[in-house]
């Protein structure tokens, strides 16, 4: 049997804004396939962290790699968001971000940009290129809709969605991009009990089906032990814990940190 390849690694990575440390000497590994949950209080260092993994913020020491599409190992410290995305890394965001006056279809349309095979010169002239490019474009704008059950809000603006399906249309914008690693900033945030349900198993539904290694941050207790396979425990940006969700339900220092009665 093969092991399991490990696609994106962060070793002692920490970042210091203005004298205060944010983040200490955090490691985490994340094997192919693999969904793993990132939890801990509020101003533990959580979307710090997702920040440097996905290039919004350049590490002040440490190292971070990951095994791009071709198996290759990069390292990534100083690559751009938009560089990581070519690469294979997408992340959605805790506060929604989506292109309000555009319709559903185009705001995944514009997020596919970045595998887009023609040139200006096909754009101007429509060239068959062009043509066969626009129909692979409508093709997997189609398929990403029909996946996250929001084909039929397809001409809709964004802006007019309900809270949860505005959820699924920037986690199909963030598939577009066709990752490798999914990072997921609090998904169910603002979801009633039926959505969360919901989104659950749309998680559990594109790791399978685009072969995804997803991390996500999450507040919703009961959502995070449903569904993670592993969870990692932050606090005062350092790893505190780190186990199955059976073990970090009955971690004492998880417990005394973040979980309380909640546990």
């Amino acid at each position: 049997m093969s092991e399991i390849k490990t696609v994106l690694q962060a070793n002692e990575i920490s970042i210091v804004f203005g004298g205060l440390t944010a983040v200490s000497h955090f490691s985490c590994e994340l094997k192919e396939g693999e969904l793993v949950g990132l939890i801990g209080p509020n101003g533990a260092g959580k979307t710090t962290i997702f920040n440097m993994l996905s290039g919004v913020y350049t590490p002040t020491s440490g190292q971070i790699t990951f095994m791009d599409r071709n198996d290759k190992v990069r390292i990534i410290n100083k690559k751009s968001p938009a560089q990581l995305n070519k690469l294979g890394i997408a992340r959605t965001f805790q506060n929604i971000r989506l292109f309000n006056s555009q319709t559903v279809a185009d705001n995944v349309r514009i997020a596919l940009h970045n595998q887009r095979i023609v040139n200006p010169l096909d754009v101007l002239f429509r060239s068959p290129k062009f043509r066969r490019d626009e129909k692979l474009m409508d093709e997997k704008v189609n398929e990403l809709l029909e996946i996250l059950k929001i084909s039929n809000k397809k001409y809709e603006l964004a802006s007019n969605l309900p809270y949860g399906e505005q959820r699924k249309l920037e986690i199909a914008r963030a598939l577009a991009s066709n990752p490798k690693v999914l990072l997921l900033d609090e998904p169910a945030a603002g979801m009633n009990p039926q959505e969360t349900e919901e989104l659950r198993q749309m998680i559990e539904l594109i790791r399978k089906h685009f072969n995804l290694t997803v991390l996500l941050i999450e507040h919703d207790m009961k959502f995070v032990m449903q569904i993670c396979e592993r969870i990692m425990v932050l606090d005062y940006g350092r790893i505190i814990a780190e186990g199955l969700p059976e073990e970090i339900k009955k971690n004492p220092d998880v417990i005394k940190a973040y979980l309380g009665s909640e546990a």
